[in-house]
């Protein structure tokens, strides 16, 4: 089974090693309080480190921008209602089903783009990640993607600027979340979208992105090494005939933003040291989306 390799850069460390870094790494950023002790866990420290290669003080500026950029823009407090109408064409949600290795599944359908505002297209794929942690099983803190090309056009096409602020949001303030993205058969023309796109990749999520290719053999064993091709839908190559169903997935985003409320305020009351909304450490069972269609 195909499996994610690092880069010949990245830095072997032992065990000890790792811990020792994830100790220098907290004496490096200081005391911390509120949401910010809540995110910096053991975890989250070691996702930083291992995206920097263990480097403790590049670590440390990436750390603190993300911290900058979480007390800003507050992604643990988006609620499903304020970004519901840009979910209604199902152009990003959470899958019902998992990869081999039982991580969350993002389907993103870029053909089937219905709005026109930046600002909350961001905020929408913000609470989506989230919401993928969030539901991540025990023993797993990356998501995969699945994007599928259906419809894609230039016109129906994310501004550069939006492509490039949404990348910086996952390669820097959510590091080492992505296991590995699948660009599903995209048209000849998205070459021209992508040649741009790419220089804004870091290496590291540069090497995560496949291009795959129905009739290419080993597009088909790539997908097949990473899903079940009963639970994996028709358009990405599979057997399972799912739909979006945006009432049904609206609920189970409700259900969710409860979870979510009780968890910061049971953080608050008590002052437990969580990753804050995430609970990526102590996640909950995964919840099912999208019903198969009748």
């Amino acid at each position: 089974m195909f499996r994610w390799r690092h880069s010949s850069n990245h830095q072997e460390i032992d065990s000890s090693q790792r811990a020792d870094k994830i100790n220098e790494l907290k004496s490096a950023i200081g005391p911390l309080s509120g949401s910010s002790l809540q995110y910096c866990t053991d975890a989250c420290l070691r996702r930083y480190l291992e995206a920097r290669n263990w480097n403790v003080d590049k670590s440390k500026k990436m750390l603190e921008e993300s911290l900058n950029w979480r007390s800003t823009f507050k992604p643990e407090e988006i609620r499903w209602h304020e970004v519901a109408n840009e979910g209604e064409t199902g152009k990003v949600y959470r899958a019902s089903f998992h990869d081999r290795d039982g991580r969350t599944v993002l389907i993103l359908r870029p053909g089937k783009q219905n709005t026109t505002a930046a600002d909350n297209q961001i905020r929408h794929l913000v609470y989506l990640i989230e919401n993928a942690i969030l539901n991540l099983p025990d023993g797993q803190e990356q998501m995969v993607w699945l994007i599928d090309f259906t419809g894609w056009s230039l016109n129906v096409n994310v501004p550069i600027k939006t492509a490039r602020d949404s990348i910086n949001i996952l390669q820097n303030h959510y590091p080492e979340r992505l296991a590995v993205s699948f660009l599903y058969n995209p048209p000849r023309i998205f070459e021209a979208f992508w040649k741009i796109v790419k220089y804004f990749l870091d290496a590291k999520t540069f090497q995560k992105v496949k291009f795959v290719y129905p009739k290419n053999k080993d597009s088909v064993e790539l997908m097949t090494s990473y899903f079940d091709s009963e639970n994996l839908p028709i358009e990405f190559g599979g057997k399972a005939n799912l739909q979006y169903d945006h009432e049904e997935f609206s609920r189970l985003m409700a259900q969710d933003d409860i979870k979510v409320a009780n968890e910061l305020h049971s953080n608050k009351k008590l002052g437990h040291d969580s990753n804050g909304y995430s609970k990526a450490e102590v996640a909950p069972e995964p919840v099912a989306v999208a019903s198969p269609a009748s």
